[in-house]
């Protein structure tokens, strides 16, 4: 088996989504400061990162969007680790990403990754502008078939023109995880892999940066 990386990485000053603060990152205790701590020759580095939850590749948890949902810490490993991958791709041209688009095949209990290629644009004015998103019809269609995780390449899974958020809705209500900001997907078979994406077990949290990778068979 080998593993293939579908996270951004995070980086002092990174915009993920157009309006939020980047990280900043920064240094707790350098190494400099540490020697005096430690045996000569010893010396450690702690830094320190400031950063909204929806940084980079991040999973929005049921709490993210609902009072009475799950937040980090409610998830199980079950529904974020060694599941069963699909890729399906957004239509020639499409923007939207629509529930005939789906392949007949079983879902359930499934990481079902939407590739669209817009990953391509991240970090630049571009990947907000006319970005693709999954429409709440393919969002229903997916709950009725049981489908584990949802994730995208693009800004939003949701079209972020007016303030109606239908996926995140749907699919958090219905406590399937959403991953945001994935990338390389190109990378991915359609079929044949497992995904991961794990964030820290926190309290009080509805989102929270994962490195999201793949198990793909040699």
């Amino acid at each position: 088996m080998r593993f293939i990386d579908l996270s951004h990485a995070i980086h002092d000053g990174l915009v993920t989504y157009p309006g939020l603060p980047a990280p900043r990152i920064s240094e707790h205790l350098t190494r400099e400061a540490s020697r005096a701590s430690y045996a000569p020759g010893t010396e450690f580095q702690i830094a320190r990162i400031e950063m909204v939850a929806n940084t980079g590749t991040y999973l929005d948890s049921p709490a993210h969007r609902w009072a009475d949902g799950n937040d980090l810490s409610g998830l199980t490993l079950e529904q974020l680790a060694d599941l069963p991958g699909v890729v399906v791709d957004l239509a020639a041209g499409a923007r939207s990403f629509s529930a005939r688009d789906l392949p007949a095949e079983d879902l359930a209990g499934r990481a079902v990754l939407v590739r669209t290629g817009w990953s391509a644009h991240f970090g630049t004015p571009r990947y907000r502008e006319q970005h693709p998103f999954v429409s709440g019809d393919a969002a229903a269609e997916l709950v009725r078939r049981g489908a584990a995780l949802v994730g995208i390449d693009s800004l939003n899974i949701d079209d972020i023109a007016g303030g109606e958020r239908p996926v995140h809705s749907q699919l958090l209500r219905a406590g399937i995880p959403i991953v945001e900001h994935l990338t390389n997907l190109a990378a991915l078979p359609a079929r044949g892999f497992r995904f991961f994406a794990v964030p820290p077990k926190v309290v009080g949290m509805g989102t929270f940066p994962v490195r999201a990778f793949a198990q793909v068979p040699e």
